[in-house]
Parts: structure tokens; C-alpha cells; sequence
């Protein structure tokens, strides 16, 4: 299938430029379908840099059911505090029953937590996604020096693109360091993730997320039994495939 652009040359073009450059271009192509990926974590500094270039911006989070409360709190500041819908995406009781039912609620601290990540956050996406051109999400290489050390400020999503139905994804902080998202925020008062101050930096479900002990490493506070090179939770499986 053709694309309205060439991404390979867009995304090396665009790969030392600043992240609200890369949103233009986003919205340039896009419009009002992008949609932008809020985590519940620093990605208020992707949902404020969209925001201020077009008001009518589109953002969707995960609900997997299992959050921290402060999250849940934390989405309804930033919902309030730009005036937006932020739209909530549930796993599919269909299938999370089932499951539930045969593992229980904490099985991936035996088997790997591929297969909750599996029904409470990769389905929701995927069907999230089938309805969309385009997304943004706040992914940065100094994330994960395991998987994410080679993310692109634009490329084809290689997880839920299929052959006649591409998916555009941009990842405009991908240059951006933590240091600089937290300048950010502070700059600008941005409302933030109280789990913050208590340790945690890289924040997804509660009972696979913990504080990280100075010089550890954030994503060391994610999957902590498991090994490095693998977490991933699915959302972002092509750097899994691009490393491998």
C-alpha cells in the first residue's frame, strides 16, 4: 500500500528535530485523527506540547483495572486542567473473566505477565487502534536502554499495522531525557503523578510497578522478577522485533 509520505526519509529527517516540530507534522498529515497515548506517567508533557497546537486534540489511556489510585486521580487533573475528554479504554470482560477465573489476579509473578499485559492492555489497544490513522505516544530512548534505545520519531507501527491498513506512529519526546521532561513540568507546573514523590518513575499497573532505589535504573521499578531485555508490555512490541 502506498502512504501519503515517505517515513523513512521523513523520520531521519526528523530525527534530531524538536518534539513539537514532530507534532506539527503529526497533526500536518493527520489533523484531528491523531490521537495522543497518555500513560498516566510523564506523558502530560506530550499531552500539554499537542494540546497548545491544537486544542481539539484527541487522547485515550489504557484502563486495565489495576492501576494505582493516584493514577486514576492523576487522569482526572489532566482531564481538568486542559478542558479535554481523555477517552478510557477496558478490557474486554469476555475474555478478562476467563482469565481471571483460571489464573487468578497476580499469576504473572510465575509465568511472565505477557499474558495479563495480553487481555487487560494489548487487546483494548489493538481494537483502540483499528479505528485510528495515526497515534503519539511519549516513548523515549533513555526509557529502556534495552528496547527502546532505537525508537523513531516517526515509523510504521510494527505491531498493529497490518498490510492494508497502515498505522502511523510518532514518537515525538524519543530525544528527550528524563531530565528534561521533569524541567518541563516543573517550568510549567503541569500536573503530575504523586506516585512521583514517592519513588516511582516508571508507572503502569500497581502490583508490577515499584519505587526504584537510588541508581537503579527506572525500568527497574517495572517487572522486577523478569528479565531486562524483555520489558515490554506489548503495547510497544516492535522494539522488541526491531532489537531482535
Amino acid at each position: 500500500m502506498s502512504h501519503p509520505f515517505d517515513v523513512a526519509e521523513l523520520a531521519a529527517t526528523y530525527a534530531s528535530k524538536s518534539p513539537q516540530d514532530i507534532l506539527k507534522l503529526a497533526f500536518e498529515h493527520f489533523g484531528d485523527e491523531l490521537w495522543i497515548s497518555f500513560s498516566g506517567a510523564e506523558d502530560v508533557v506530550l499531552v500539554d506540547m499537542a494540546w497548545k497546537l491544537n486544542k481539539n486534540v484527541k487522547v485515550f489511556s489504557l484502563d486495565t483495572g489495576r492501576l494505582h489510585p493516584e493514577t486514576y486521580r492523576f487522569i482526572e487533573q489532566v482531564r481538568e486542567h486542559y478542558k479535554i475528554q481523555i477517552e478510557l479504554i477496558s478490557p474486554d470482560q469476555s475474555k478478562l473473566e476467563p482469565f481471571v477465573k483460571e489464573k487468578g489476579l497476580f499469576s504473572f509473578y510465575k509465568d511472565g505477565h505477557g499474558e495479563c499485559c495480553g487481555v487487560r492492555k494489548i487487546e483494548p489497544l489493538r481494537r483502540k487502534l483499528s479505528t485510528v490513522k495515526a497515534w503519539a505516544t511519549g516513548q523515549r530512548r533513555d526509557q529502556s536502554p534495552g528496547t527502546r534505545s532505537q525508537v523513531a520519531a516517526l515509523e510504521i507501527d510494527g505491531a498493529f499495522s497490518t498490510p492494508e491498513r497502515p498505522l502511523y506512529k510518532f514518537n515525538p519526546l524519543a530525544q528527550m531525557t528524563s531530565e528534561e521532561v521533569w524541567g518541563y513540568i516543573r517550568m510549567l507546573e503541569l500536573p503530575y503523578n504523586s506516585l512521583h514523590e514517592r519513588g516511582f518513575i516508571s508507572i503502569g499497573c500497581e502490583p508490577c510497578t515499584r519505587p526504584v532505589l537510588p541508581n537503579q535504573h527506572e525500568r527497574e521499578g517495572r517487572w522486577w522478577w523478569e528479565e531486562a531485555t524483555q520489558k515490554e508490555c506489548g503495547l510497544h512490541a516492535g522494539n522488541l522485533i526491531a532489537k531482535s
